[in-house]
């Protein structure tokens, strides 16, 4: 069991009501700063646009704010014809959406996946901001990177995120943690694509597969939680917070879990304010 609301209790039914999408963020470089939407189109993969650029040391290995904290400081927008990136003391830089650049392999885990480099330019920004040599790279259409079995259908496809194309928590969960803390913590935190409102605190961990507007979810894992939820995202400070305080209620084995993964099982456009339905619960 993982804290209090592992499993559905008697208190939790299909009928539950008046549930809806109260957050909704995309982050297309992956450990860079997210942006928060008020419509999002779906595609294959995610959201649209969600983690299909990284940084990739000189191993073509992909690094993340577990290395370099530094990394939540770079700034996020959409253009219309690309990515229009900002960062502390660095000027502006344009990264084109379908880059052409030349086809190398990069490792996410233990994913070896075909990706395309964006460009000198890029490199020398990241690198220059980073302190260290890196590559900023593309997922093409064309590169399939598969959801782990064990989780997946046949087909289910992801982008580079860790592992999943959603993670779903509520703000009735985050609210339970600040609860618990010195210092409240802002939602940006966790890195969610899916924030929603109206249920109880963890509920999410009962849900086995949920609507939200016109798309259904298979609700496939908790998510284990990692050191990045200890770095600011406005600052790149680190400390000992969430871990510390989710380690206490929130641990099963050597890992503390805050959230759910998802998979989707259809495209479509999400809009915050949509309704969330629970289709199905997990057994008890």
């Amino acid at each position: 069991m993982i804290g209090d609301r592992a499993t559905p209790g008697p208190e939790m039914d299909l009928s539950e009501t008046g549930m809806s999408l109260g957050g909704l963020y995309v982050y297309p470089i992956k450990s860079c700063g997210g942006i928060s939407l008020a419509t999002a189109e779906v595609d294959e993969r995610s959201i649209r646009h969600d983690r299909r650029w990284m940084l990739v040391d000189e191993h073509g290995v992909f690094l993340s704010q577990r290395e370099i904290p530094r990394l939540a400081l770079v700034r996020v927008g959409i253009g219309g014809d690309g990515l229009l990136l900002d960062a502390p003391g660095m000027p502006a830089l344009d990264v084109p959406f379908a880059p052409e650049g030349e086809s190398v392999l990069a490792r996410v885990w233990d994913d070896l996946v075909e990706i395309l480099r964006v460009g000198d330019e890029a490199d020398r920004w990241f690198s220059r901001f980073l302190g260290v040599p890196c590559r900023l790279v593309y997922l093409p259409d064309r590169s399939v990177r598969p959801v782990a079995p064990t989780y997946a259908k046949p087909g289910d496809r992801v982008g580079l995120s860790d592992g999943f194309p959603f993670l779903m928590i509520s703000e009735a969960s985050l609210g339970d943690l600040n609860g618990r803390l010195d210092h409240p913590l802002p939602m940006e935190r966790f890195r969610p694509s899916l924030v929603v409102r109206g249920c109880g605190p963890f509920a999410e961990d009962g849900w086995r597969r949920v609507r939200v507007g016109g798309i259904n979810f298979r609700v496939v894992k908790p998510c284990a939680r990692c050191k990045i939820t200890t770095v600011d995202q406005s600052s790149a400070e680190t400390g000992k917070e969430p871990l510390r305080t989710l380690a206490r209620y929130r641990k099963a084995g050597s890992e503390v879990f805050f959230g759910q993964n998802l998979i989707h099982d259809g495209t479509g456009v999400l809009n915050v304010g949509d309704a969330v339905e629970v289709i199905e619960l997990r057994p008890v």
